[in-house]
């Protein structure tokens, strides 16, 4: 079993469909995540060279260490994936708890809660035939009568797991309710492999508060990135000097700009992100609105004022 690596920070950027691009999964290395995940990517598309997958699968030089998670049915195809991927990243991460109708009815994702052995055999196929970790995210369980995140945290780690990430919401719940981190507790108990929580961190304060909560190694940050990647920098600042500063969303949507200026950037996936960024500002419904409209980069700056 390859082991997982000491990061330099305990905040982890989650993966997230949409949003973990290279560029945006680049800042927030550069405020201070100690690791990056891309979004999730179908191991089929990547096998089958399709244009979308291999564009979600950019990495950065400057962004390592960088994982990539998988996600399918067909073991066979998710080991030809990442032999076709692992040159370029530090870690290949298997989604089990994605709860998207589309994938879980091809029977990936969440709906792997379903077999913990199904996900032993998975775990130990991939850890077996690839050199870099592996690791996987869960959820708690299928629904609040079938909660086995601690059952299948074992057997990932008996499997060759080196670390596994568990979201403290059921595939029902979806993004819906609290994340209960009482879940996520009992399964940092129950493995010695490192746990990384996931679910409801929205600021500094809260992210020591789960930390001294669950003792769990490290901890993803999901939506609260969304709009602030300046949290990680945040985050490690209160954590060293019981302090942060606040950054401006439109200072780093700026930042974002420059990094993805460059011949191929997806304008859709910027304008995303620039709705994003209006979080917290001033008339924040209003901006979005008009930029929803735009159809041009030099619109977008127009409408921040960049």
């Amino acid at each position: 079993m390859r082991k997982f690596p000491k990061l330099k920070s305990k905040a982890i950027l989650s993966p997230m469909a949409g949003i973990t691009d290279v560029i945006f999964r680049k800042l927030a290395k550069k405020y201070g995540a100690g690791l990056t995940y891309t979004e999730f990517v179908s191991s089929a598309g990547i096998v089958r060279k399709n244009d979308t997958a291999l564009k979600m699968i950019e990495t950065d030089l400057e962004e390592h260490p960088v994982g990539i998670q998988l996600y399918g049915n067909d073991i066979n195809e998710v080991i030809e994936a990442a032999k076709l991927v692992e040159n370029d990243f530090d870690i290949i991460d298997v989604n089990c708890g994605c709860p998207a109708w589309k994938v879980i009815k091809t029977g990936a994702g969440s709906a792997m809660l379903n077999d913990k052995n199904k996900i032993g055999k998975f775990i130990n196929k991939l850890a077996s035939s690839i050199k870099k970790p592996i690791t996987l995210k869960i959820r708690t369980g299928i629904n609040n009568k079938k909660i086995n995140a601690v059952e299948i945290a074992k057997e990932a780690e008996n499997s060759g797991a080196a670390a596994i990430a568990v979201h403290g919401r059921t595939q029902q719940q979806g993004y819906s309710g609290k994340a209960n981190w009482e879940i996520i507790s009992k399964v940092k108990e129950a493995v010695n492999i490192p746990v990384i929580g996931n679910g409801d961190v929205f600021s500094p304060e809260i992210f020591k508060e789960k930390m001294e909560e669950s003792n769990v190694d490290y901890i993803m940050i999901a939506r609260g990135a969304i709009g602030n990647p300046f949290i990680f920098k945040q985050i490690n600042d209160y954590l060293k000097k019981g302090e942060y500063d606040n950054k401006n969303p439109i200072e780093q949507f700026k930042e974002y700009l420059i990094i993805a200026e460059k011949p191929d950037l997806n304008f859709n996936q910027i304008k995303t992100h620039a709705i994003s960024f209006t979080k917290g500002i001033e008339n924040a419904a209003k901006t979005r609105d008009l930029l929803s409209k735009c159809k041009t980069l030099e619109k977008i700056r127009k409408t921040l004022n960049i």
